[in-house]
């Protein structure tokens, strides 16, 4: 044992057998919209000096776009009791179990690091845990990541021998008796031509319907160095698109994104950004704009959500209507191609959030609608809201076209879809 660490050296015996798992998705609809088990790699990443890594993963698409995203591999299958009443088909997605099954025959792992995402998928994790436990009884099996953070007392009936909630990574590390280096993020072949990176942890906001504050404690702005090497590594190993996983990458610009693209472009990276997990028009100038434009930003999504003022101030102020119609034309006199607006479908506070008119705003100002359902948290103010159409204790309730559907109504539901996929045709043209 080290002095005064209390982990072990492990140089001093067989290195831990360690397997990484991407798992399968029970849902209505998935897609590999950039999708990666980030926070896992970076774990990863972090103990390969004294592991040997395997990576199973569930999630690779199929026939991928020229910016990396395609569709999972499904097959039907019945719904859950709970979403019964749901009129749309149940899938599940991912490779078939049986190749998870024929994987783990003849090998042995210490352990099993299983990514979780949406708290909704906990069925996926179900099935490997189960599996694990009958192929690989001695395999200790840890949880991390979102629904492990957001539901931790159900993630741990689930039979997990350790849940890690949080950030905070220091019970995970004596779980495995690990010294954990700096490191970059273990990126396996699998990975295609995609990879995802954060310069910034947290967000500064608390709007009432996002769990980025119960995910991360406040804001902080990762080293440009360590980020840039993550980069450069992504680079040389061909992937060709990076998506930023940043809950607020465009706050104070100036300390965090400015310096890192000044850095990429004179590393001469030939690689396209994208910004699935929207930004905040507040922050962006034409300075700014320009600056993207030229560093490689090949697609960026807007988080709008709604164009009505009582609802932008009731649910934290993020960002104006005049702010977002100033930004998008920033962008647009820059060169910007494409450029997506979320708009939140299924809001507990949907009567006053003037859905029609905030698609018909968004599709004004030039960009294409994306209307993103609401998965009620519990913990945020909006998902207790919420309780009046689900069962929050059960995060199949977290379902986000289950709570749309129940919140809105089919037919209405449909008809806003079809009325956006009209205006998103229109501007193709």
């Amino acid at each position: 044992m080290a002095p005064g660490t209390g982990f072990l050296y492990l140089e001093e015996m067989q290195p831990m057998q360690v397997l990484l798992i991407n798992p399968p998705i029970y849902d209505f609809t998935a897609y590999d919209f950039w999708l990666r088990p980030y926070g896992m790699l970076r774990v990863a990443g972090r103990i390969r000096h004294c592991c040997r890594l395997s990576f199973f993963d569930y999630l690779v698409s199929e026939r991928r776009d020229a910016w990396g995203r395609g569709r999972f591999p499904s097959l039907e299958i019945p719904k859950p009791k709970s979403l019964s009443d749901i009129p749309r088909r149940f899938r599940r997605f991912g490779k078939p179990r049986s190749q998870f099954r024929e994987f783990l025959n003849g090998r042995s792992f210490d352990v099993a690091l299983i990514q979780t995402m949406m708290t909704y998928w906990y069925p996926g994790i179900r099935e490997v845990i189960e599996d694990l436990r009958e192929l690989q009884p001695s395999c200790r099996i840890v949880l991390g990541g979102v629904y492990a953070t957001l539901c931790p007392s159900h993630a741990r009936s689930l039979d997990a021998d350790l849940v890690v909630e949080g950030s905070d990574l220091a019970p995970l590390w004596r779980f495995l008796s690990i010294e954990p280096e700096e490191a970059i993020p273990f990126w396996p072949p699998e990975s295609g031509e995609a990879g995802v990176l954060k310069i910034t942890e947290g967000c500064p906001y608390a709007c009432t319907y996002c769990s980025a504050p119960l995910l991360w404690s406040g804001f902080t702005r990762r080293p440009t160095s360590i980020c840039l090497d993550e980069l450069g590594h992504m680079v040389s190993l061909g992937l060709r698109n990076v998506a930023f996983y940043d809950d607020a990458l465009l706050y104070q610009p100036e300390m965090a994104l400015v310096p890192f693209l000044e850095k990429v472009l004179r590393s001469n990276f030939q690689v396209s950004f994208h910004t699935p997990n929207a930004l905040n028009a507040r922050f962006v100038t034409p300075e700014l704009a320009r600056l993207m434009l030229r560093a490689g930003f090949a697609s960026f999504f807007f988080g709008l959500e709604s164009s009505g003022l009582a609802w932008q101030r009731s649910t934290g102020s993020k960002v104006s209507s005049e702010e977002f119609s100033a930004a998008v034309g920033y962008l647009c006199e820059a060169g910007a191609g494409s450029i997506v607006t979320y708009v939140i479908l299924g809001h507990p506070d949907s009567d006053g959030q003037e859905l029609e008119s905030s698609i018909h705003f968004a599709h004004k100002c030039g960009t294409r609608v994306l209307l993103s359902e609401f998965s009620p948290i519990p913990g945020t103010p909006d998902g207790e809201k919420s309780r009046k159409w689900a069962e929050l204790e059960e995060p199949l309730s977290h379902n986000k076209t289950a709570f749309a559907i129940r919140r809105l109504g089919e037919a209405y539901v449909n008809d806003l879809k079809q009325q956006t996929r009209r205006l998103n045709a229109s501007l193709i043209r």
